[in-house]
């Protein structure tokens, strides 16, 4: 059986290396900070140099000046110079500059030991050695992560650096004025140094993802950064439609409809992957929402049986297949009849039918073992399956509702068919009756993304045959804990319910949203089950309570020339931010120590 752990694993490092950039103090913390640093750190430092009040006054006067220019600098960049970047609002840019500080005043506070035993010049030049350090550090940031062109990075590079090193060239001119003349060269090679360094560095990191994929690391860098940051999924999908293949896609849908639409379940064979606002990953909410608002009926998208080898790679590709559901689905119903709903278990595997005219809907679970992504080569053959027993068009779901520590791989594919094939056999062999349908959705306030509930809620379909009165749950989420579909079914059951079965749409908006072993909190695990299954209970009663005599009709649908990318290729793209950093420590030393050497050499000749 096929799992998306690996690519949770591959996703989950990568966020946490992106999380560590971006876990930030507040604007007022920074600003407090860079306060700090400025106006006691260089101006204290400065002090111990010039110990008099006068010393102390003057002092003071600097760490003022280069706080008053930090400041100007970064409102600068982040609202002139990078104003359309989402990376860099102010919060940013005062963050970096505190780094930045923090940097710098190492060689500041090394200079003034040295100056106070060796001379004021000691201090001068560690204090430009810090600059070009500095410096370095910006143009790479910039360089690196900016989504802004080549000169405005470049500024935003610069602009902080030259800002800040000019009231210590007015300082250094009031003590002696020989001193700025004396390095200004070195200001001059110490810039261009700096930004060819950082040149340098991001070219050799791009050549990992140019000769992995054909794309350059750090515009691959960015656009995942982008989503991270600022949740903008384009720049993103751009490298996924350029690195995807076309597919031809299939769709099924089972609706009842009364007097008008009543409700639908639509199962795509696509994964709602691969990650938060990021392709397909908020089909099943779209697709629901599209749909309810096209006919006015409630609507459910649990998972197919597939895996990630079929995630889409952009919005383009959703609206696509929601384009095409909607104008196939304008089709009468016709299927006045249905069997009861069956249920076979053996061993492990628990498989779930419902036959309508001559649609099976047909679920499969592990729980309370672990029920992740199931091949769509287990499809084909309950297909097949289905098709002998004369069942002509047929909805196959994996219910996804149960995970634990353990990933099980003992269920086999002549397993499962076995255990489906009996389900099929019991459920057709049935009597047929007029059936009712009732259903409804319900969005719990109380559970957010990061806490597992996506975007569609909690969607009920009832369906009442025979006076056997079965409940079907769907939840936008990735997977459940082991035991909560158990815990679900029984207080279903006692709620009045014969039959039930819980669903979950496997959507992984709700992945990449928090950290963590996996990267996302499974239906339950970040919930208060009491909550939850109130909200459940409540809303299968809803649907229960406006039950109404219904036909089904089924369709099938092949939406052509869909653009997807597959596992490999996503979980390779997510571990390039491991190859890229590994490939930066390899390089970082040999690029920086050598500019660091050539500047100290330069320094100790003026």
């Amino acid at each position: 059986m096929a799992t998306d752990d690996s690519l949770n694993h591959s996703m989950n490092s990568a966020l946490k290396h992106y999380s560590s950039m971006f876990f930030l103090p507040t604007f007022k913390k920074a600003v407090t900070i860079v306060a700090v640093l400025c106006i006691g750190g260089v101006g204290l430092s400065t002090f111990a140099l010039f110990f008099s009040v006068y010393g102390l006054g003057s002092s003071l006067v600097l760490g003022v000046s280069v706080f008053s220019v930090v400041l100007f600098a970064d409102y600068v960049i982040s609202k002139l110079l990078l104003e359309r970047d989402p990376i860099y609002i102010l919060r940013r840019t005062v963050a970096l500059s505190l780094f930045c500080w923090v940097l710098w005043m190492f060689f500041i506070v090394l200079g003034v030991a040295f100056g106070v035993f060796f001379g004021l010049l000691w201090w001068v030049k560690l204090c430009l050695l810090g600059f070009a350090a500095v410096t370095t550090f910006r143009a790479v940031v910039f360089i690196a992560t900016s989504s802004a062109r080549f000169l405005r990075r470049l500024l935003a590079s610069l602009l902080s650096p030259l800002l800040c090193i000019a009231p210590f060239m007015v300082f250094w001119a009031y003590i002696d004025s020989a001193i700025p003349l004396q390095f200004l060269s070195f200001l001059v090679i110490s810039t261009i140094a700096g930004c060819s360094s950082a040149f340098l560095f991001v070219f050799l990191v791009d050549q990992l993802g140019r000769r992995t994929y054909g794309v350059p690391s750090m515009p691959l860098f960015r656009a995942f950064m982008l989503n991270w940051v600022a949740a903008l999924n384009a720049p993103f999908e751009e490298f996924l439609e350029k690195l995807g293949r076309n597919e031809n896609i299939q769709v099924t849908l089972l609706k009842f409809d009364s007097y008008k639409p009543k409700a639908a379940i639509i199962v795509p064979l696509v994964h709602p992957g691969p990650f938060k606002n990021i392709g397909s990953s908020l089909l099943p909410f779209l697709l629901k929402r599209d749909f309810e608002k096209e006919f006015g009926c409630d609507t459910c998208v649990p998972l197919g049986i597939l895996g990630h080898e079929l995630d889409l790679a952009s919005q383009e590709q959703n609206q696509k297949i929601i384009k095409h559901v909607i104008e196939a689905a304008k089709f009468p119903s016709s299927v006045e009849k249905a069997t009861p709903f069956v249920r076979v278990t053996e061993g492990f595997a628990t498989v779930s039918c419902q036959v309508f005219g001559k649609t099976a809907f047909l679920s499969f679970t592990l729980a309370p073992k672990t029920t992740e992504d199931m091949p769509q080569e287990l499809g084909r053959i309950v297909n097949e399956e289905a098709n002998h027993l004369g069942l002509e068009c047929n909805i196959v779901v994996n219910a996804h509702n149960s995970i634990n520590e353990t990933v099980d791989v003992e269920a086999s594919l002549d397993t499962l068919r076995e255990v489906a094939s009996k389900c099929l056999k019991k459920a057709v062999s049935l009597p047929s009756y007029a059936f009712e349908v009732g259903a409804s959705t319900v969005f719990p306030k109380e559970f957010s993304l990061e806490d597992g509930m996506g975007s569609g809620g909690i969607t009920a379909i009832v369906v009442n045959v025979a006076e056997q009165k079965t409940a079907y749950v769907v939840i936008d989420g990735n997977n459940m804990v082991s035991g909560l579909r158990e815990e679900i079914l029984a207080a279903l059951k006692s709620a009045g319910f014969h039959e039930c079965e819980v669903f979950t749409t496997d959507t992984h908006s709700v992945s990449a949203v928090v950290l963590g072993r996996r990267g996302y909190h499974p239906v339950g695990e970040a919930m208060d089950h009491s909550t939850l299954i109130r909200h459940i209970t409540e809303v299968a009663e809803v649907a229960a309570s406006n039950l109404e005599c219904c036909k089904a009709g089924c369709m099938s649908l092949v939406v052509p020339k869909v653009r997807v990318i597959g596992e490999a290729r996503l979980a390779s793209l997510s571990l390039l931010v491991d190859k890229a950093l590994r490939r930066a420590k390899q390089i970082v030393a040999p690029i920086f120590v050598s500019e660091g050497l050539l500047l100290i050499l330069l320094l100790a000749l003026l």
